[in-house]
């Protein structure tokens, strides 16, 4: 699929959660990654949920941990889009699969976009059950949301703006580089090290390819990821999906209202 098609599967799947809302538009969108869809109970105030099969273009995700909903909600005064989960490549799907919800919060009219996921941490300071602000990302996917001659500039793909405002909101977070891996495998002991080498901190499968399509749209990104397991042991503790799961799950009520503090200093 080229990115114009993309594009224009995008504006008909935000004009029917446009009228099935009711809203004339967005300020803002959240996809919520692994574990975090409880966060959306104290993000905001919501009035119409609906499943994405419902709009054009949409798969549901399933992956562990990954709601099936879109809600449309206030925050304050500013109306948000709240996708409960999101698609993954290694769920079988393209790209433009990945990048849809965005690109369809974005087309009707949210001009801020924000990711959350959940990470393995590839430094020792970074504890599990810690949230990290995203400084940038590493997108070793070996792919793109983009097609053509789309030369979209990522030097600041993450804004700084935002990061203000979450530092505003929460001065103990923490900063980092984010790793965007294809999957569904976790990595190698010589992986990690050579993600570590390579200036990563956290290592993930999402939030790249969405991030990148948001920014050709020309929206402002956030990213937050939950520490969920301590990649560079893993060795001496082997991953566990489901307590990974529940570490964000855990804090799923917390994580909502720090994004409700950010939305609302928007």
């Amino acid at each position: 699929m080229r990115t114009a098609d993309a594009k224009q599967l995008a504006d008909a799947a935000a004009d029917e959660l446009k009228h099935r809302s009711g809203a004339d538009g967005y300020d803002a969108m959240v996809v919520l990654g692994s574990g975090w869809s409880g966060a959306a109970d104290s993000l905001g105030t919501p009035d119409i949920e609906l499943d994405v099969a419902d709009l054009p273009g949409f798969t549901p995700p399933t992956a562990a941990g990954h709601s099936t909903k879109v809600r449309s909600m206030w925050v304050g005064a500013k109306r948000v889009a709240v996708f409960l989960g999101r698609t993954h490549l290694y769920e079988e799907h393209d790209p433009m699969r990945v990048a849809h919800a965005v690109r369809t919060g974005v087309a009707a009219g949210a001009s801020t976009v924000v990711l959350t996921g959940t990470a393995g941490s590839l430094r020792a300071d970074f504890s599990v059950g810690q949230p990290i602000v995203i400084r940038d990302h590493i997108n070793l996917t070996s792919m793109s949301p983009l097609t053509g001659p789309d030369f979209v500039d990522l030097t600041g793909a993450y804004s700084e703006r935002l990061r203000d405002i979450v530092r505003d909101a929460d001065p103990s977070l923490a900063e980092g580089v984010y790793a965007s891996m294809l999957g569904p495998q976790f990595q190698t002991q010589a992986e990690l090290v050579m993600l570590r080498n390579a200036g990563a901190d956290l290592v993930g499968r999402s939030i790249a390819l969405e991030t990148i399509a948001a920014v050709e749209m020309g929206a402002d990104v956030l990213g937050l990821a939950m520490v969920s397991n301590d990649a560079v042991n893993a060795v001496f503790d082997p991953f566990d999906s489901e307590k990974a799961l529940d570490v964000v799950r855990q804090r799923a009520l917390r994580l909502g209202e720090l994004l409700n503090k950010v939305l609302m200093r928007l």
